[in-house]
């Protein structure tokens, strides 16, 4: 029963069409989850005047939305073992788009939470962590596998980047709600490339599901974000949110150590965070999306808020960050070849951080947009660089049978950077939305910013063997 499974992947890998259409499949998934993200930063002016509703407001279904991806993003990962990966990648695919319709037809700000915030977060947590574990598996050695997550981060960081221009362009030329229609038109070709996926692990029917320990862990990552957001409004509140966000989330690892001391299977295995590159790994992997996303908030915000700028000249302006993440990520098998990942991934914040002082001088010193660009083009590269060798070294810190959990583990923390990114840059800016408030916010992600160079220079010279400790074979195929 277990042949086939096993040589069915194989056989579509060695095809080139297939593969490209696996592959293609893979990194627009993570293209349309990354646009997502990013694409309403552009519409809060008409969001807010179409839905009768705040900055904050959207800026609250923006955090939402990517806190509800890092909160379930772990209970996706385990799901995976359980059910396939094809069948959890292809049931996220259909979440996403019913989130998508209904968001498009959105009456209020809260079936609008419903459909973008909710729905597209859930199906974002199911199809996300088989992109990473199908991907992990079907290239087993570091320069195939450096290629694929180069294609794979190169969509994700240019749907990032490039959200704000393609959504400005179709808030503009037709409407934002078109916006959410082109997302769920892309879902319906995700789902004609994904016929040609094969699953290279059978599921696993009989493993258990940590149910408590999934709503412990989204509880307590909702807890401490959601004080973040509170920080503007009431302090207080936001100290007893992360409070009782900590203590949430203390229960949830002591629940967690229970039960694998007693040998259960718990959410999310203790022994992960044994690994040190991969713990590292994780942290660079946090700051760079709370960098790109907390920059693509502040600035798009300012543009619109302060400047007065339409959707469309704030989305040209992110064309810079865009040319600078294609450039970069496509450039990953190459540079995979010939520097450390270590080395890559500190160039990556170096170059980053670059970019964010750049953008505060050149913005308190010039009114015009031009100012803008030198720096996201820094940040663009920066991140591009970096990206995927962060995402290499913690997946390929691990074996197959820990693929799931450490792609949802992997995946969570990423999108917690993004959740943290908006709401921390968010929260001062709309504290006070002037040329205050943007240098505090960019020099408080900049400050972020030099923690995870820190975590880079502290990652081992020599990088885990590609393919894992169990696999050391994997790191010699062509």
């Amino acid at each position: 029963m277990g042949e086939p499974a096993d040589t069915e992947p194989a056989e579509t890998a060695a095809r080139p069409g297939g593969q490209r259409r696996v592959l293609a499949a893979l990194a627009l998934a993570q293209f349309i989850c990354s646009f997502a993200g990013s694409n309403m930063n552009v519409m809060i002016n008409d969001i807010s005047e179409d839905l009768d509703t705040t900055v904050q407001g959207v800026q609250v279904a923006i955090t939402v939305f990517l806190l509800v991806m890092a909160a379930l993003m772990i209970p996706g990962g385990k799901l995976t073992d359980r059910y396939g990966r094809k069948r959890c990648f292809l049931a996220g695919l259909v979440v996403y788009a019913v989130g998508a319709l209904l968001s498009a037809a959105a009456p209020g700000l809260g079936v609008l939470i419903l459909g973008n915030s909710i729905l597209e977060g859930i199906g974002t947590a199911l199809l996300i962590p088989p992109v990473y574990i199908l991907t992990t598996l079907l290239y087993p050695d570091v320069t195939s596998r450096a290629r694929a997550f180069g294609v794979i981060m190169a969509l994700g960081g240019i749907g990032a980047a490039a959200g704000p221009l393609i959504g400005g362009l179709i808030t503009t030329g037709i409407s934002w709600r078109a916006a959410f229609v082109f997302q769920a038109l892309v879902i319906g070709v995700i789902v004609l490339l994904s016929r040609r996926i094969d699953d290279p692990l059978p599921p696993d029917p009989s493993r258990s599901f940590d149910t408590a320990g999934a709503v412990l862990s989204a509880v307590g990552l909702v807890l401490v974000v959601m004080g973040i957001l509170a920080a503007d409004d009431n302090v207080w509140l936001m100290i007893g949110l992360i409070a009782a966000g900590a203590l949430v989330l203390a229960w949830f690892f002591r629940s967690a150590r229970i039960k694998e001391a007693s040998g259960g299977e718990p959410l999310l295995s203790l022994r992960l965070f044994r690994n040190r590159t991969s713990n590292l790994g994780l942290v660079t992997q946090n700051v760079q999306w709370l960098l790109l996303m907390g920059t693509s908030f502040t600035v798009a915000a300012y543009l619109q808020v302060v400047r007065g700028y339409d959707a469309v000249q704030t989305g040209v302006v992110f064309t810079a960050a865009t040319l600078g993440l294609l450039a970069s990520s496509l450039s990953a098998e190459r540079l995979a070849r010939r520097h450390p990942q270590r080395t890559l991934i500190m160039t990556g914040f170096a170059v980053s951080l670059v970019g964010v002082a750049v953008l505060i001088v050149l913005a308190g010193s010039y009114a015009t947009a031009w100012a803008f660009v030198p720096g996201l083009l820094f940040i663009g590269l920066g991140l591009g660089v970096m990206l995927t060798p962060s995402v290499n070294v913690v997946q390929s810190s691990f074996p197959e049978e820990q693929q799931g959990e450490i792609s949802g583990l992997s995946r969570s923390v990423s999108n917690l950077g993004s959740s943290f990114g908006t709401a921390i840059a968010g929260t001062i800016l709309v504290a006070g939305l002037s040329k205050g408030a943007y240098a505090a916010a960019m020099i408080s992600l900049a400050v972020i910013g030099l923690g995870g160079l820190v975590a880079a220079a502290l990652l081992p010279r020599e990088a885990v063997a590609p393919g894992g400790p169990e696999r050391p074979a994997a790191s010699t195929r062509r």
